[in-house]
């Protein structure tokens, strides 16, 4: 691993290793715990990790090791019910409680000397969150990588449509991955070799056993209640508490990352809080984060944690905020997220143009057919899986079931620099449909880049015009001279998403799925943040 990240900081320590330790949890479950430490003279801070992924590959390497040659003691604890802990493992409830039962026994360790930080990515930045609910005196500072903060907002879209690949992914993680590299992948490669049948099943609930190999209580909860104000869900998100934060957090993402959107909410939260945070956003996804990513996640958490727990900023850059500008592949360092930018408007057309010239009206623009039994694919973005990222979308775009908007080739380039969205007016045969819409990077040659997207669900009276808005994330990109901007909307994005069965019923229950034909209006707009003086 070492050999394959170029650029890291040279070690200061050899590190000692003391595995299987175990710490009461807040009901004396045992939290099976290794303990990764400098062997020199002194003393360090120390770094707390909780995990429910295990604590071998990659975290030892990663997390162990690399940080305790940095000058820190790292705490690498399995979760509840994870990689030999005692209790059963929760998706959210026991996090806060854990977290301060660790913290106590912490301070029972002759070499704990009283300066404590946090870091890790996705759940691991979960019970970071958790743990600064209450945050305890020794907490000075966190790191959280592409991390999550509302496990809601992971599995369903603001519209309430479940992310089933993340469900399946995250289920099968969860599940193998606290159990060793080799259950893992054989895990792993059983999912994909049925994921088709599983995500297409009829009803769906459940069907992801044969996958997963039995039955996973959580994940039939998650399915099974997309409603963000269900019981279910009462004290899952961590958002609000980050209205009160006081311990500095450096916040880290990607582009493409599948918890982007609640990193900068968290991002948002922080500065109107009040709390010194940073903010470092790659040309990552969210694994590509923690391996091609990790020479740069690594320098940033480092520096974060040098600042805070050792009064140490040479390492510190001078900016709150570091952005990858896509297009133009180069770092920019920025004052604030995003520096005011102005929206512009664009509308689609006869004969798929894409245009700033606002319609006179709303008459139908053009139409097609959405048929479940033929989903229409996911391709690239905030994915799980292998195909995340930029993708070349021509094979997509080829479909019938797939529109496309396009503008002229650019004289001068385009900064798009904030949120992005859309706002349909549309009409079905049936009344219900999703609508999938991304914005994408069309260049010379006519090879078309998805860059950013999102979905939204519409119900409404059969044939009646409804108008929804579909936040598509947010994004910095440039689009260079001779590219052209593409506007593409579709029925959905499968597996990706769940298949909306065009009849009302809930896509996990349903039996009966219908095509249904979707009209796509002349006063439907993509709005897009400008920001053409990013310097």
């Amino acid at each position: 691993m070492g050999a394959t990240w170029r650029g890291l900081p040279a070690k200061r320590h050899e590190v000692g290793w003391e595995p299987g330790l175990e710490v009461p949890a807040a009901d004396g479950s045992p939290l099976i715990t290794d303990h990764y430490f400098p062997r020199s003279e002194g003393d360090f801070p120390t770094l707390l990790v909780r995990s429910p992924y295990g604590r071998g590959l990659p975290w030892s390497p990663m997390y162990g090791l690399l940080f305790a040659e940095q000058g820190f003691h790292v705490v690498l604890q399995s979760c509840r019910g994870t990689g030999g802990s005692g209790g059963a493992f929760d998706l959210w409830r026991n996090e806060a409680a854990d977290g301060q039962a660790t913290v106590s026994w912490l301070r029972g360790q002759p070499w704990f000397d009283g300066t404590l930080g946090t870091v890790g990515p996705s759940y691991l930045g979960y019970v970071q969150w958790a743990l600064a609910m209450d945050p305890p005196p020794e907490l000075k500072a966190m790191v959280v990588q592409v991390g999550l903060h509302d496990p809601h907002a992971l599995f369903h879209a603001d519209s309430g449509v479940l992310r089933l690949e993340n469900a399946l992914v995250v289920g099968m993680g969860m599940t193998y991955q606290h159990q060793g590299v080799a259950s893992f992948l054989k895990a792993a490669l059983r999912l994909q070799r049925r994921l088709r049948a599983v995500t297409t099943a009829q009803p769906l609930r459940r069907a992801y056993e044969s996958a997963l190999g039995g039955e996973v209580p959580w994940l039939d909860d998650v399915m099974t209640h997309p409603d963000a104000t269900d019981a279910h869900w009462l004290g899952a998100s961590l958002a609000e508490p980050a209205e009160r934060h006081r311990v500095p957090t450096a916040l880290i993402t990607g582009w493409h990352d599948v918890l982007v959107d609640q990193t900068f909410e968290q991002y948002h939260r922080l500065r109107q809080a009040g709390c010194a945070t940073t903010l470092l956003v790659g040309p990552w996804t969210h694994a590509s984060a923690l391996q091609q990513g990790w020479p740069e996640v690594f320098a940033e958490s480092l520096a974060w944690l040098r600042t805070h727990l050792y009064a140490d900023s040479s390492g510190l850059r001078p900016t709150a905020v570091r952005v990858h500008v896509g297009g133009e592949n180069a770092w920019r360092d920025l004052d604030d997220w995003a520096p005011a930018p102005a929206a512009t408007a664009w509308y689609p057309t006869p004969g798929g143009h894409l245009t700033q010239q606002a319609p006179t009206d709303g008459a139908p623009l053009v139409s097609f057919r959405y048929d479940p039994a033929d989903p229409t694919p996911s391709l690239g973005g905030p994915l799980l899986s292998r195909t995340a990222g930029p993708q070349d979308n021509g094979s997509l775009e080829a479909r019938d079931d797939v529109l496309t908007f396009t503008g002229p080739p650019l004289t001068e380039p385009v900064d798009v620099l904030g949120p992005v969205s859309a706002r349909l007016s549309i009409s079905t045969d049936t009344g219900h449909a999703d609508v999938f819409t991304r914005l994408c990077d069309v260049d010379a040659q006519g090879r078309s880049v998805n860059i950013c997207d999102g979905l939204g669900r519409l119900r409404a009276t059969e044939h009646a015009t409804s108008q929804v808005t579909v936040p598509m994330s947010t994004t910095a990109h440039r689009f260079a001279v001779g590219h052209r901007m593409r506007w593409q909307i579709s029925g959905g994005a499968h597996p990706r998403y769940t298949r909306n069965p065009g009849t009302g019923e809930s896509p996990v229950d349903a039996r009966t799925f219908v095509p249904v034909r979707i009209t796509v209006h002349a006063n439907s707009t993509l709005m897009l943040s400008r920001n053409d003086g990013l310097a």
